[in-house]
């Protein structure tokens, strides 16, 4: 079992994403320990990749942005062992299957133990294929965090009994980006399950404003933030991380 758990120990949850190497390591390194020293609960660091699905324009920018500037697995995995040095709270990698398997499944999911990475989540890997990284990840004590989306429907209970760390709950149709508002019934969502395991869900994809983080929370145990995040980073360069500093205060604020 990870450290994820611990995200969840004190309140709700603020999940920061924040993608590997936009603009550069240096900045994407500041950025995470200002998330870490305003209130963030666990760090999910995007591996870049050429063909980012789940994403929309300003996380699709960042991937672009990473990957023409050099950025590869093996020089996000040597900066998250310097990372670990000073950062304690869980950490995960997000990416897509392809990365991993075109990595070496074995070799990638064994780095992420060697890193105290805590888990995986692949939003291109469905549920009923998971299988392909599954004993892997529970050889090298990895959670692979499964995702629940408003298509999921009978599916959900399912997804829920076999959850691992968190359960990832996509908020809206469509890919990642900010949303003026946020229709789904989630609630509904997170009733069913309840009614199948005590792992704790967290709502992502649209949320970008403190009134929505509180929303999300009231039912959920946290909120997940990326492009919100990103934007500021694709904002303010190299400048970024104080200001995403203030922006996850203001978010962690609002669910507490």
């Amino acid at each position: 079992m990870s450290n994820i758990k611990k995200a969840f120990e004190n309140g709700k949850a603020f999940i920061a994403f924040i993608t590997c190497g936009d603009p550069d390591l240096e900045t994407t390194a500041a950025a995470v320990h200002a998330a870490v020293e305003n209130g963030a609960d666990l760090i999910e660091l995007g591996i870049p990749f050429s063909d980012p699905t789940a994403e929309g324009p300003v996380i699709q920018g960042a991937n672009v942005r990473a990957l023409g500037g050099g950025i590869t697995t093996d020089k996000i995995f040597a900066f998250v062992k310097k990372l670990r040095r000073d950062v304690a709270i869980p950490m995960v990698f997000m990416t897509y299957a392809n990365v991993v398997f075109s990595y070496g499944a074995e070799k990638f999911i064994s780095a992420c133990k060697d890193l105290e990475i805590d888990g995986l989540i692949l939003p291109d890997l469905p549920f009923e294929e998971k299988e392909e990284f599954q004993p892997l990840c529970g050889q090298y004590g990895v959670d692979l965090v499964s995702l629940i989306a408003p298509t999921s429907e009978n599916r959900v209970a399912m997804i829920a009994k076999e959850a691992e760390g968190f359960l990832y709950i996509v908020s809206s149709l469509g890919v990642t980006g900010a949303r003026n508002e946020i229709t789904t019934d989630l609630g509904s969502i997170i009733k069913v399950v309840r009614q199948h395991t005590n792992i704790p869900c967290a709502v992502g994809f649209g949320i970008s404003t403190p009134v929505q983080a509180k929303k999300m929370a009231d039912f959920s145990d946290g909120v997940i933030v990326g492009s919100a995040i990103i934007k500021l980073i694709e904002t303010y360069g190299k400048d970024a991380p104080k200001y995403i500093g203030q922006y996850v205060k203001s978010m962690k604020d609002a669910i507490r």
